[in-house]
């Protein structure tokens, strides 16, 4: 049991921390497109669709799905609450209410259509405060350091080894959730606001919400192929379609910032590129 879990933090948290890493070195552009990629939930549910059946499976990716809309709150609450209070404050805050946001969307009725309405309703209202609190200015963009990218990487590591390995004993419903927790937006946020400003780090927290439809598109597409499909096939499909969907958005928000701001408007730190990491 011990064995299993080490194996799966450390993989997970060298992929994690690989990631993080090459979102620095390859720049916005491909580095954006690598970093909507689910990181976490990649190795979670690779483990999984391995180790448990297709019922134990598709009910774990409905309670994600119903963790990334309480997420999306999570994104809310402190991007408003850090408005006027420190950036601790406020993760500590949106923390609180992801918890029993994730308890009250387990009950939402519809399985899988339900929750992809309540996801999207949730992002309409992340985007209108967004618009409202007049955050759509560039991100200052900044290269992660090695000390965020261990921490990335092992918390990471821990939430998939726990979802996998110790929560499956406890029902998929567990499992789900656990992977739904916001642990990337959260190391993000702490460690933006610790070196460019809590400004900065409510600026990236609002990019992040429309990024998490390439977790969507990820979870939808695990959830209708297991038992359809073979484990491996399904994996590669889901992460093929969040891979795409993250393409999609990143081209749409290029196109979109070069009609709005002219090149020499736009925000840099020296020379590097921002890891900001939609994954939860």
């Amino acid at each position: 049991m011990i064995q299993l879990l080490l194996i799966k933090l450390l993989a997970t948290a060298g992929i994690v921390m690989l990631v993080a890493l090459s979102v620095g070195r390859l720049g916005p552009r491909l580095g954006g497109i690598l970093a909507g990629t689910p990181v976490i939930l990649g190795p979670g549910y690779f483990f999984m669709l391995r180790e448990q059946s297709a019922d134990f499976v598709q009910q774990a990716v409905l309670s994600t799905l119903q963790a990334l809309v309480a997420t999306l709150l999570f994104t809310v609450c402190f991007v408003v609450s850090a408005a006027r209070r420190s950036a601790l404050h406020s993760l500590a805050l949106s923390s609180l209410l992801w918890v029993p946001g994730a308890l009250l969307f387990t009950r939402l009725p519809g399985e899988l259509v339900g929750v992809v309405v309540a996801f999207l309703a949730v992002l309409a209202l992340a985007e209108g405060i967004n618009r409202r609190l007049r955050l759509g200015q560039p991100v200052v963009v900044a290269s992660a350091g090695w000390f965020d990218l261990l921490l990335r990487g092992l918390l990471a590591g821990t939430l998939v080894s726990l979802a996998t390995t110790l929560a499956a004993r406890s029902g998929p419903a567990l499992s789900g959730v656990i992977l739904g927790f916001p642990v990337g937006i959260l190391t993000i946020a702490w460690a933006l606001s610790e070196r460019y400003g809590v400004e900065v780090a409510r600026m990236t927290v609002s990019m992040t919400q429309r990024g998490m439809l390439s977790l969507l598109a990820f979870c939808v597409v695990s959830y209708l192929g297991v038992g359809h499909l073979p484990g491996m096939l399904v994996f590669a499909l889901s992460l093929s379609a969040s891979m795409t969907t993250s393409f999609l958005l990143f081209m749409f928000s290029l196109w979109r910032a070069r009609r709005l701001y002219p090149s020499h408007q736009r925000l840099s730190v020296g020379e590097s590129s921002i890891a900001v990491d939609p994954e939860p």
